[in-house]
């Protein structure tokens, strides 16, 4: 399914039960909406579940940036105003989460709950510097210069070591993202800095991430969600930035119960 916003030709997927309450899913740098397979194959039966494919990545138009976090989540309204969704739980993966933090800093009343993984709320120099590697990286190799260092940074050694199927998958969205894209989010990412105004979310909120993430570790994500009134944060053991992907099982169900707890308590 296409739509268009702010010129954006964006490739969208809906599934789930009409009149089932909204998720809303937005996925990390250099990946597209399949890296929400498995999560929406497990929620589809209880949840109407909206994805997409951010400006610049997957199918969705690449425009040249620099993009910033109020395009990205000018972008995400945009989408809930096309399908008529008041009001959405929002579950983001890295980039995915930190638009989160922006929507329910800025626009709580669209959402239900938050739901950021893998996300930290600001940009330290090393951050800020780390996204500038990747537009370097990316302008003189192309996006298959990222491929492996990229893998590196995200998954733990142990499942680089095992070799799983889902690696060669997460390799083919890094080479296939627009570089276009790529440093326009890069970009946005190098500005990131909710930090200040997370006591003004007010919205229910989870924050999960990896044991071992490199981007977003443990104590970040700690920090963040001590700021944020009534957040939950929890730790998926054995997984790095995409937890997602490398612990499915643990991840699933902390986020099932979740929102399965909100959608209870708001038809209660």
């Amino acid at each position: 399914m296409r739509v268009t916003v702010s010129d954006v030709d964006f490739h969208v997927d809906i599934t789930g039960p009409d009149g089932a309450p909204w998720v809303t899913m937005s996925h990390a740098l250099a990946t597209n909406l399949h890296i929400w397979d498995e999560p929406v194959a497990a929620l589809e039966d209880a949840f109407r579940i909206l994805r997409y494919d951010q400006r610049g990545h997957g199918q969705s138009t690449a425009l040249p940036g620099p993009y910033s976090f109020d395009m990205l989540i000018d972008d995400a309204l945009g989408l809930l105003d096309a399908f008529g969704i008041d009001r959405t739980h929002w579950v983001g993966l890295s980039i995915g989460g930190m638009i989160g933090y922006g929507l329910a800093i800025h626009h709580p009343e669209r959402l239900h709950s938050l739901v950021a993984c893998d996300s930290r709320p600001d940009a330290p120099p090393d951050y800020k510097a780390y996204f500038q590697y990747r537009i370097d990286t990316a302008r003189e190799k192309g996006m298959r210069g990222l491929v492996e260092p990229t893998i590196e940074r995200w998954f733990t050694p142990a499942t680089r070591a095992a070799r799983p199927p889902m690696l060669d998958t997460i390799r083919a969205m890094i080479r296939r993202t627009d570089p276009v894209g790529h440093e326009g989010c890069c970009e946005a990412l190098k500005t990131l800095g909710f930090g200040t105004r997370l006591a003004h979310i007010n919205v229910p909120t989870l924050i999960l991430g990896g044991a071992e993430d490199k981007g977003a570790p443990p104590d970040a994500l700690r920090e963040a969600a001590e700021k944020i009134p009534s957040a939950r944060h929890v730790v998926i053991d054995a997984a790095g930035h995409l937890s997602s992907a490398e612990n499915p099982a643990q991840f699933l169900q902390v986020l099932r119960e979740f929102l399965q707890s909100q959608t209870d308590q708001q038809s209660g």
